[in-house]
């Protein structure tokens, strides 16, 4: 099954094939490592997020972009993520 490509004013998105749900929500971060692995579920955030495989258009730099429905959820991802 082909993955649809969701372009924005900002990135080229590609959902990642284990996101529950297939939202860009409000509150987003961009990953700058395109290889790391990110388990959302390990988090134990209080919202729904979304995990995209992204393209930022302004720079052109490939990476990853985690979207949050709660602006509570980008701070714990900020404070709990290390890249592998």
């Amino acid at each position: 099954m082909a993955t649809a490509t969701i372009t924005t004013d900002t990135y080229k998105l590609f959902p990642s094939p284990r996101n529950q749900h297939r939202v860009v929500f409000e509150h987003e971060v961009f990953v700058s490592y395109p290889y790391a692995l990110i388990d959302l579920a390990s988090f134990n955030l209080k919202g729904r997020c979304s995990l995209f495989a992204a393209h930022r258009l302004s720079d052109a730099r490939n990476g990853q972009l985690v979207t949050f429905e709660l602006e509570a959820d980008v701070a714990t991802f900020n404070a709990k993520f290390t890249p592998d």
